[in-house]
């Protein structure tokens, strides 16, 4: 039998279309057959010699975030070709974030085993991850950690912004704005209409730090890109040189088998959790990383995390923290410029997919200059990380909240609980004239956590009601086991675990429990008796959700909770192997 693809261990020698051959007992007939049929395509013994560099193809029409895959597809192939190599570009499942029901989040872990799978079943000596949408990166970066090959990160890049009425506008923080004032009359249909047309410009990703900016600053953070990889917009030309470039770095760690996990080390995750905390970025970047890491054997300690993000100040002036798009972010020297103002806080050592260290490559990136919106460690914008970490009697396996995107004035805050079921009750109640609330009141949302929902759909950005948006009230402290978009902003508390669907306490609160929130002492706290929590529990057993059949059923019966990553179980290594970052 031969061996694995992914197998590190396998013979120098095995490599380009000799590598996993099909079991048909007889290898040498294996190859001939291999090679029989892909000269059907046109190929000669010449081109089938060289390294074979895999790319994923992740274009869709269903996902307008990689809507110029063609284009950087093209790019890729230059640069194998130009390198030596043999490009091979291959299919695999295409997440659209705002496509994809019930959450995109459901379907991430399917794209990281189509993607696993195929890197182990198809020959190549490297590949090339195409992604950009809010769960292609995580789930190409989590199926390529498990395969083990040799791997490259390219990000397809944000979109454009647009304008509307002469104000600069771009997906989706200025979605959620102007979709607020509309629920609360501030602008009528029109308007509304109008608005719709300008705030996405061209094809891409989200051009506020969302997820997708999140994850593309994370993966070059994580040395899975070539430098400066995570920030030019989608439709540019310094985009498709990126991808060339990518494209010559593939064949370069096919013949050195620079394999993933020279990368992904403890170093490079705890560079990757300063970053995250630098940028402000999406609360689901912590999800995606847990997850990514779990499949390396890492454990996320959030404790230590939190205390990272004390003395990791937010830097980076973007939405939904700052005022800035990602295209600005780009002319301000992306990465290298953040990395560079963050290096005391790095570790420079770290290898990255180029063969050379971090600390190696600022020093061959070009020189700073002056621009405003990457701020010096001594001027931030924020002076902790964008997130911090929260434990309680509701939360006793943690909760988080993006505090650089919260209403300081409820960042200490005791209130009534007016509580959601889920989303049905949540559609049904929220906009009703005779909802009991007020602004001081704390907004909870149950079930729709990994299991509840499933998926933990991005519904934890609970509306105002709409009597309250209407009266001009702004923001309330929201809490729910659910995720929020990285495009959204409030003092939302958010992945309370351990879920309500399995018996988390978020599931036993009642509507008049009151609730204290304190960020400055990394608190939430339902203030009911432990003996009424108890009561309430046994008087009102969980029934953990279940289904018959189908993929379904895999995800509830093995998905695990927000503080491992909402990975499935089977997926990750028996034993983890430490925690990160070290305290």
């Amino acid at each position: 039998m031969s061996s694995s693809p992914s197998d590190p261990k396998q013979p120098a020698d095995v490599a380009g279309m000799s590598r996993g051959l099909v079991n048909y007992g007889d290898a040498g007939f294996s190859l001939f057959l291999r090679k029989a049929f892909i000269k059907g395509a046109g190929y000669t013994d010449t081109a089938l010699d060289r390294p074979v560099i895999g790319i994923t193809d992740t274009g869709s029409g269903y996902n307008p975030c990689h809507g110029n895959m063609p284009q950087l597809v093209e790019a890729v192939q230059r640069g194998v070709m130009l390198a030596g190599g043999l490009p091979v570009k291959f299919p695999t499942i295409s997440i659209g974030e705002s496509f994809a029901q019930p959450t995109s989040m459901y379907l991430r872990n399917l794209m990281s085993m189509d993607t696993e799978e195929m890197l182990r079943a198809q020959p190549m000596d490297a590949v090339v991850l195409i992604g950009g949408c809010d769960k292609t990166v995580p789930a190409q970066l989590m199926g390529a950690a498990s395969a083990g090959l040799p791997a490259i990160q390219l990000i397809t890049g944000s979109m454009l912004t647009g304008s509307h009425r002469g104000e600069t506008v771009g997906a989706c923080t200025d979605c959620r704005r102007f979709w607020g004032k509309y629920r609360a009359d501030e602008i009528d249909a029109t308007e509304i209409a109008d608005v719709n047309n300008q705030l996405v410009a061209s094809v891409g990703t989200c051009s506020v730090m969302g997820t997708a900016s999140t994850m593309a600053c994370i993966a070059e953070a994580l040395g899975m890109t070539v430098p400066g990889g995570a920030a030019p917009p989608a439709v540019t030309s310094a985009r498709m040189r990126v991808a060339e470039e990518t494209g010559t770095v593939a064949v370069q760690i096919a013949k050195s088998r620079l394999t993933i996990d020279r990368i992904l080390t403890a170093k490079a995750f705890e560079n990757a959790m300063r970053v995250l905390l630098a940028i402000g970025g999406s609360t689901n970047g912590i999800v995606h990383l847990t997850a990514i890491a779990g499949r390396m054997g890492f454990e996320i300690d959030l404790k230590a995390l939190d205390r990272l993000g004390r003395e990791t100040p937010v830097l980076v002036d973007l939405k939904p923290s700052g005022q800035h798009y990602m295209e600005h972010f780009h002319a301000a020297g992306g990465m290298t410029t953040l990395l560079r103002e963050l290096g005391p806080l790095l570790h420079l050592d770290a290898l990255t997919v180029t063969g050379r260290t971090l600390g190696e490559e600022l020093e061959r990136a070009p020189p700073p200059f002056r621009q405003h919106v990457i701020r010096p460690r001594g001027n931030p914008i924020y002076p902790q990380g964008g997130i911090a970490v929260l434990e309680g009697n509701l939360a006793p396996g943690g909760a988080i909240i993006k505090q650089s995107a919260a209403d300081p004035k409820l960042m200490e805050h005791e209130g009534r609980a007016v509580v959601f079921e889920g989303l049905a009750d949540l559609a049904a109640r929220i906009d009703s004239d005779d909802l009991d609330v007020n602004a001081d009141d704390i907004l909870v949302l149950k079930n729709i956590g990994p299991k509840g929902a499933p998926g933990m759909p991005e519904a934890g950005y609970i509306p105002l009601p709409r009597k309250l948006a209407r009266q001009g009230v702004k923001d309330m402290v929201r809490i729910s086991d659910g995720r929020m978009s990285g495009t959204a902003f409030g003092t939302i508390v958010l992945h309370v675990t351990p879920e309500s669907a399995i018996g988390g306490p978020l599931g036993y609160v009642r509507n008049g429990d009151r609730i204290r929130l304190s960020v400055s002492k990394r608190e939430i706290s339902l203030l009911v008796p432990a003996e009424e929590l108890a009561r309430r529990a046994k008087e009102s057993p969980v029934t953990v959700p279940t289904a018959e059949r189908g993929y379904r059923k895999l995800f509830l019966d093995t998905v695990t909770q927000a503080d491992q990553g909402v990975d499935f179980d089977f997926l990750r290594p028996p034993q983890a192997q430490e925690r990160v970052p070290k305290a």
